[in-house]
């Protein structure tokens, strides 16, 4: 997908709904969750205005960066624009599915993540379909004039 598509779709986007944020675990450092990569482009994203709703069946009703996880993106109750994917390539035909069934835009699969199926569903649907490339990068090289190799991570 070419530049300019990518940056219409994060003008015209204001809600993500994030797959595969990760929660804490017994006995883990805080810290650590922080510091994982979906939890931190949830919080980069969140940080321009985007609102980021945080999935994860093992987590729901946890609080992750100010928002509360939902089990399964069909039980979001508002709108979404993208659906963005940080779980393993052979799962993205499920989650094309289910972002077809709740009318989102757009299929984000994160740097790394990419799936013919999952393709061909989200195209049939006329979904969008980006795939093998982080949305926090995409974002920064796009309208920040930045281009880092990986996302930074911080400790705040």
């Amino acid at each position: 997908m070419r530049d300019e598509e990518i940056k219409e779709i994060l003008s015209s986007s204001k809600t993500i709904a994030m797959i595969g944020i990760s929660s804490e675990k017994k006995k883990e450092d805080p810290k650590n969750i922080k510091r994982k990569p979906a939890n931190v482009v949830m919080k980069y994203m969140q940080s321009f205005g985007y609102k980021v709703i945080p999935i994860n069946p093992f987590a729901k009703g946890e609080i992750i960066n100010g928002e509360t996880v939902v089990d399964d993106i069909e039980n979001i109750t508002i709108p979404v624009d993208i659906v963005d994917v940080f779980r393993p390539s052979k799962e993205t035909p499920g989650f094309a599915e289910k972002a077809v069934k709740i009318g989102s835009k757009v299929l984000w699969l994160q740097f790394g993540i990419q799936n013919e199926e999952a393709k061909k569903i989200s195209e049939d649907a006329k979904l969008k379909y980006v795939s093998n490339k982080c949305i926090k990068q995409e974002y920064q090289k796009l309208f920040q004039n930045s281009n880092p190799v990986y996302p930074v991570l911080r400790n705040d």
